[in-house]
């Protein structure tokens, strides 16, 4: 049985001090909360009182409650009246020496069974609690900022923490309100360790002018549904906060995607921090402003500006698949009339059968009406013969995710398409100029890379090879923002924009998996419930399909040749093994068929 807790110090009363201090206080735990002097403490309890005031405005506590709440909290100067707490949690500044000197003294102030936690977001527990004589009753307690909103605490266990003592902490931080996860000591955690190396790497794409700083953020917040874009998200941070991360978890993985990018100990040096400074990657209307403005880098010109795009009335699409009717849908919708090659003509038929039952879905949800959905299945004609795209303004190719196949298509295509019409293709992991090597236009060639379901995803990455016209990617930009999509323009390199960021990111999970460091359940729970992203990166890769997921991260690494894309070995075990995820009923989970 889980051991109960009444009194709680809280060691340290700056922003996460004083939230945690709140969050223990609402549950009607006694508090004791140490700061250095009589100033820190009148600067926690002004943190708690604010805090408190605006739950009471929004409702959520009511006057008596907010009084019980802050007469829970007793206030000092001295660690010596922690001698009677049940728990110490502590949370003053990053710095092991400081954290080694407090936890030695309260080593000697506390019982010997009080349990010892420290609130470190990159340091190692272990190197903390081997600085008293009861390291086993020594634990990882990391809630995340603001802690009464959050709901995350990591539960982070040594190699000689006592198992009794990580499940009394996690049956305490339920009863807390929170959702507790538990890991190895490593630095960065479970959230940090997988976020932080994604955040970099988009530092170094924007670094290396891959893709601007909104087209980087809007492919990821389109793309993969995250609430906030990865430069956006650094800027919220802080960079020197993330610096700092960074640099911690590098010393100890010595993985150099962990290596700080150059881009940001610059940008640190020049004191664009973030939105505490008012300036990070975007400019804001003042310190600590969410509120973005208008800056240099938003008004030097995009790669469409003062382009003319080429005129579209027809699209032709090739394909018979998902994502080939899909796009043969938005375009219908949008009043475009759309010629759908098929191998065919019942493989045609079956296409346009796929496009009228998902119309037919539309109108029974109310997204559109019987008229609208007649209409547009009536703009889609279904042929087999490629002669027929001889009318197309743009033609999207949209088959097997294989180069010699798609390079068959644009041969043909290079033969009946008229002059100067758009040639593209769907790829999301090879190379766009090998389609374009295959036409003897290689100029009017460009990526353009729906996402999955394309009538649903508003995301399309635009990709420019090196030979591609800058009116091409113009005429697709117009087209996209004509449809109603996002588009956002990247340079022709594996994984483009999203799966170069995403997939590096779950290669990471699998590998923390693989070293027995966490859980699935516990790593998905971390990125969902501390992140606020979509899906855990179990979720995801069973829904993805671990063969393809496979297949992008070989790619990945085969075109950048970074240690750190190396597929995980489970998950070509796992592919090896057949278990490919939900299309299986088996992949990183076991599913009901």
């Amino acid at each position: 049985m889980a051991r109960e807790f009444s009194t709680i110090g809280v060691v340290g009363l700056g922003t996460m001090g004083a939230g945690i201090a709140e969050v223990l206080a609402r549950s009607g735990l006694s508090v004791v909360g140490v700061e250095l002097d009589e100033e820190s403490i009148a600067r926690g309890r002004g943190h708690i009182e604010h805090s408190t005031d605006r739950a009471l405005s929004k409702g959520k506590l009511d006057e008596n409650d907010r009084a019980a709440l802050l007469g829970r909290i007793r206030y000092s100067t001295s660690l010596s009246d922690l001698g009677d707490a049940d728990l110490v949690i502590e949370a003053i500044p990053e710095s092991l020496a400081v954290k080694a000197d407090v936890f030695a003294q309260l080593d000697k102030i506390t019982r010997p069974e009080t349990i010892l936690a420290s609130n470190t977001s990159s340091l190692s527990v272990t190197e903390i609690g081997v600085h008293t004589s009861r390291p086993g009753k020594v634990v990882g307690m990391h809630f995340f900022n603001p802690a009464p909103v959050l709901k995350l605490i990591e539960v982070v266990r040594t190699v000689v923490t006592e198992p009794d003592v990580v499940e009394d902490v996690v049956a305490f931080a339920g009863r807390l309100g929170k959702t507790p996860v538990v890991m190895g000591d490593r630095a960065g955690f479970i959230a940090n360790a997988l976020l932080f190396g994604y955040l970099n790497h988009a530092v170094r794409m924007y670094e290396q002018r891959y893709a601007t700083r909104e087209d980087l953020d809007a492919a990821m917040r389109f793309g993969c549904g995250y609430p906030m874009g990865p430069l956006a998200l650094l800027d919220l941070i802080g960079l020197d906060t993330a610096y700092e991360i960074l640099d911690t978890m590098y010393h100890q993985s010595r993985n150099r995607l962990h290596a700080p990018a150059p881009l940001l100990k610059q940008m640190i040096t020049a004191g664009l921090l973030g939105r505490k400074s008012g300036r990070g990657f975007y400019s804001y209307d003042a310190p600590d402003s969410p509120t973005v403005v208008a800056d240099a880098a938003s008004a030097a010109p995009s790669i469409v500006d003062g382009v003319d795009a080429r005129r579209v009335r027809e699209v032709g699409v090739i394909g018979t698949g998902t994502m080939a009717t899909g796009i043969a849908e938005v375009f219908a919708k949008r009043g475009y009339d759309v010629v759908l090659r098929a191998r065919s003509g019942d493989k045609a038929d079956a296409a346009v059968a796929k496009v009228r039952k998902s119309l037919d879905k539309s109108v029974v949800k109310g997204r559109l009406s019987e008229e609208d959905a007649v209409a547009a299945l009536g703009r889609i004609a279904p042929v087999v013969e490629f002669e027929r795209l001889a009318g197309a303004d743009l033609v999207i190719e949209a088959v097997a995710e294989e180069l010699s196949v798609k390079q068959a298509v644009f041969a043909a295509l290079d033969e009946v398409a008229k002059p100067g019409a758009v040639l593209a293709t769907t790829t999301s992991s090879l190379p766009v100029i090998e389609c374009a090597s295959a036409t003897s236009r290689q100029g009017d060639v460009v990526g353009m890379h729906f996402f999955n379901p394309a009538p649903a995803m508003k995301l399309v990455e635009v990709v420019s090879t090196i030979a591609t016209a800058p009116e091409v990617a113009a005429t697709v930009h117009a087209v996209c923002e004509a449809v109603g999509k996002h588009p956002v323009h990247c340079g022709d390199r594996a994984g483009f924009i999203v799966n170069a960021l995403l997939f590096p990111y779950l290669n990471d999970a699998v590998k923390m998996l693989e070293a027995h460091y966490a859980g699935a359940d516990d790593i998905d729970t971390a990125m969902k419930v501390g992140c606020g992203l979509p899906m855990g990166p179990f979720e995801l890769l069973d829904v993805v399909g671990l063969d393809v997921s496979l297949a992008i991260e070989r790619t990945l690494y085969n075109e950048f040749r970074e240690a750190g894309f190396a597929p995980a070995p489970l998950l070509e075990h796992l592919v090896t093994a057949g278990r490919l995820g939900r299309k299986t009923g088996k992949g990183f989970r076991d599913y009901t068929q």
